[in-house]
């Protein structure tokens, strides 16, 4: 019963941990991140067994992560307002072709990699542009100006920076 516990608590720390690192710019891990995240797998990997090297342990270690993740799942699905705790919110990294630098300052936009994801979305032009929205996987979405595109609406959902 111990590994369970300890489980659910490295869980919950890992969770803290990914939620702080923030998301990966376009939804890619860095050559650090990755470094990273297999390391703090070997460490909770010793942290959760304390060595147990049975099968019955290593079980239960990866049941409680397993049944974690999905009573995670399950209480986002059941309750839409924990959504944006548990995984984060669409963030406004461009509005009405405006920059908004504190966004981007403080999700580690940086104006290359949005530069990028442009080019690689097959815009052009950045006067194209009107939104920009950093999704909760880290990844980019674009909104072209009307002309551009021949549809009008902004988007929904996103927060202010």
């Amino acid at each position: 019963m111990e590994i369970v516990f300890r489980a659910l608590v490295i869980f919950a720390f890992l969770w803290m941990i990914t939620r702080s690192v923030g998301r990966s710019t376009l939804g890619e891990l860095s050559t650090f991140e990755l470094l990273l995240y297999v390391t703090m797998g070997d460490l909770v990997q010793q942290a959760v067994t304390q060595q147990d090297t049975s099968v019955t342990g290593a079980v239960l270690a990866v049941g409680t992560f397993a049944l974690a993740t999905v009573s995670l799942s399950w209480v986002q699905w059941r309750f839409p307002g924990s959504r944006s705790v548990i995984t984060g919110r669409a963030v406004f990294i461009i509005r009405g072709s405006e920059p908004d630098a504190k966004a981007m300052k403080r999700h580690r936009v940086a104006e290359a990699d949005l530069l990028m994801a442009m080019r690689e979305q097959g815009i052009r032009h950045t006067a194209d542009v009107e939104h920009v929205i950093l999704e909760p996987n880290g990844r980019l979405s674009f909104f072209l100006h009307e002309e551009a595109t021949g549809s009008s609406g902004a988007p929904e959902q996103p927060q202010n920076g």
